[in-house]
């Protein structure tokens, strides 16, 4: 599809959009309203095959996001979005760049409640940072495993804390859905790319 490469072509660049000028994120903006006008899922929550799994981010203009790229001594790794529709849930796990044997971890689990069939309201409430190293971390799946397994993890593996989630909410569309690629929007004006992992 060719609005699809010409996204992908404009993103490659940017960084997760760490590196996009004003001028790139108004035309990423232009190309992402072209392809959601295109989805082959008019009901993305109806998707259950393509829209559960592990999703990696492409691009986003959410200053939460990129922010994590501020710590001192650290980069911004790799950020995924797993989502267990059975389960009502999402977990965020950005991977941190620092120091070797001292790359972090940033996660955050929520719960969420479809209110159309293509956005859902999102409800933070749980958080865990850490070492990568301390937490065993391997891959997004594995990590998400063990939190699903551990109600809180021991103090000597991370920060694993509760969010008051009636302070910690929003909501999230998406937009544009097909085998690979997603966007969404969220309610603070953010706008999301991401793509499957196999």
């Amino acid at each position: 599809m060719l609005g699809k490469t010409e996204l992908l072509e404009a993103i490659a660049s940017t960084n997760r959009g760490l590196l996009a000028s004003d001028t790139d994120r108004q035309a990423i903006q232009s190309l992402i309203a072209r392809l959601e006008d295109r989805s082959p899922h008019v009901q993305p929550l109806e998707a259950t095959e393509q829209l559960n799994g592990v999703w990696r981010l492409l691009y986003t203009n959410s200053r939460d996001l990129l922010g994590i790229d501020n710590i001192p001594f650290y980069k911004l790794g790799q950020i995924y979005q797993c989502v267990y529709l059975n389960e009502a849930r999402i977990y965020n796990v950005a991977e941190v760049v620092g120091l070797p044997q001292l790359e972090g971890l940033v996660s955050v689990a929520a719960r969420f409640e479809a209110v159309s069939q293509k956005r859902v309201n999102v409800a933070f409430e749980r958080a865990v940072l850490g070492l990568q190293r301390l937490l065993g971390y391997r891959n997004p799946g594995s990590f998400i495993q063990t939190l699903q397994l551990q109600g809180k993890l021991p103090f000597w593996q991370g920060i694993d804390f509760q969010i008051n989630s009636d302070r910690q909410s929003g909501w999230l569309e998406i937009t544009y859905l097909d085998d690979d690629l997603r966007i969404g929007r969220g309610n603070q004006g953010s706008l999301f790319v991401l793509r499957k992992v196999p």
